[in-house]
């Protein structure tokens, strides 16, 4: 592991959301520690690619239990960091840990083929091979489990990294990093690089010839930027990029099923995750209960710091706060209510009132927005193809959410234009399902085999025979 935190020069601070207190200082790494990352990285490729794969999997396994041990110490640094509530925080690290686990098995799971040519007098050798040194940027929401459902897949696949965690983030990242290399893997094969020059840095990896992949998890926006410099040397890219989640649910739903869901897909890490449920449609015969039945669970929630038990915490920043402030003052001035609202502590912090709008319109700019905050517009519907017209009325189609009788549930979910849908359940991340989107929402999947070939070239050898 090459950890770039400790130089003495130059530092960045890292806030607590909640206090809005600095409760560390990292190196800000320059595009000069990014090339060192690589030079790192390529050097320790040939000899982690020939590891065994049985080697390579014992030692992921390591990693996850390590992570598992010290589960309560990850937990606090995340909320410290991130500002959600420990029980969120707690719930990402066991998720966080379970990458290392599934792709532990699938290293040793090898995956080619062999056969005779159609034609005759040759045989077809199908292999894979790891891509080589893979750049990953990750976003701040999961500082845990966005770095591990990339390094994961790509150690198992027998890559060597080099990793940029969000700016708001990095002490997280650096603690998974240290029990990396706690767990035996060797210095060179995950090396993190923190800084606030994310521009510079990821430039820096896109047009270095030893990177031959690059992982983001982001922005549509910045996706498209990157998609634009991947294109120069034809670099490998996945990218998993912005959602505009629909939640569905029909007059055949059970309804309090519905609003425990809702308030998975909705609220947890209080809204600031890219599969969150952004616009929900409810069925006309059911959607003053509905909107009753979730505005109380919503006015019940505990709003504060972490150490307090809070069921929600802080936005990330004071950007966070004023862009989901704008986005339900635009919309309560179009002429949506708030219908239901938390309560909020008084305090520094980026607190901002869980949120239930009613009386919002199909056609609400509000819905063409990714909130990335507790809010949750009501939208009333009553005809099937107007409604798949609405849902399926954006650039975007990461995951959806559809609450039903199965077969009706089912058959909405099959025509709506997204990567993952969760049927009667608010939940749709699995270490085990190909998760992505289709759409701007991103190219490749993470998670499942997938994952792992999103690392991997394939390479055939024709054998005469």
């Amino acid at each position: 592991m090459t950890d770039l935190s400790t130089r003495p020069e130059t530092t960045f601070a890292v806030e607590n959301p909640a206090t809005r207190e600095i409760v560390a200082e990292v190196a800000d790494s320059t595009v000069q520690d990014a090339t060192a990352a690589v030079d790192a990285a390529a050097e320790a490729l040939p000899e982690w690619s020939a590891l065994p794969p049985r080697t390579r999997a014992d030692l992921l396994g390591r990693v996850r239990d390590l992570m598992l041990r010290d589960a309560d110490e990850l937990a606090g640094l995340i909320a410290l960091e991130n500002g959600k509530s420990l029980a969120d925080a707690r719930g990402e690290v066991t998720y966080a840990a379970e990458f290392f686990r599934w792709y532990a098995e699938e290293a040793v799971r090898p995956h080619g083929d062999f056969g005779p040519s159609p034609a005759g007098g040759t045989r077809t050798i199908v292999t894979h091979k790891p891509v080589g040194v893979a750049a990953l940027v990750t976003p701040w929401n999961f500082p845990a489990a966005m770095a591990t459902r990339k390094i994961a897949p790509a150690l198992a696949a027998g890559c060597t990294v080099v990793l940029k965690p969000a700016a708001e983030t990095p002490l997280t990242a650096l603690a998974v990093a240290r029990l990396i290399s706690e767990a035996g893997i060797p210095d060179g094969v995950v090396n993190v690089v923190p800084g606030l020059d994310a521009p510079g840095i990821v430039s820096a990896w896109l047009t270095d010839e030893r990177v031959r992949k690059v992982s983001f998890t982001g922005s549509t926006g910045v996706g498209r930027v990157l998609l634009r410099q991947a294109a120069d040397r034809v670099v490998n890219t996945s990218m998993e990029l912005g959602g505009n989640a629909p939640f569905v649910v029909t007059s055949s739903a059970d309804v309090a099923a519905a609003v425990e869901g809702a308030m998975v897909a909705k609220f947890r890490n209080g809204g600031q995750a890219c599969t969150a449920a952004n616009r929900f449609y409810v069925h006309a015969d059911i959607a003053a209960e509905f909107t009753a039945l979730l505005g109380a669970r919503v006015e019940a929630l505990e709003v504060g710091p972490a150490e307090t038990g809070s069921d929600i915490g802080p936005l990330i920043s004071a950007k966070a706060y004023a862009t989901v402030t704008g986005l339900v003052d635009e919309a309560v001035a179009a002429g949506a209510a708030i219908a239901h609202r938390a309560q909020v502590p008084a305090s520094e912090g980026y607190f901002y009132p869980p949120t239930v709008l009613a009386g919002v319109r199909p056609d609400s700019p509000l819905l063409r927005e990714e909130i990335f905050g507790p809010v949750a517009p009501i939208v009333v519907w009553s005809d099937t193809e107007e409604l798949l017209a609405s849902v399926n009325d954006t650039e975007l189609g990461l995951a959806a959410y559809v609450f039903g009788e199965l077969g009706e549930a089912i058959h909405l979910a099959e025509r709506i234009d997204a990567g993952m849908v969760g049927v009667n359940r608010g939940l749709v991340s699995d270490p085990s399902a190909p998760f992505g989107g289709v759409k701007q929402s991103g190219i490749g999947r993470e998670g499942a085999r997938a994952g792992l070939e999103e690392y991997l070239e394939t390479q055939y050898l024709s054998v005469a025979w």
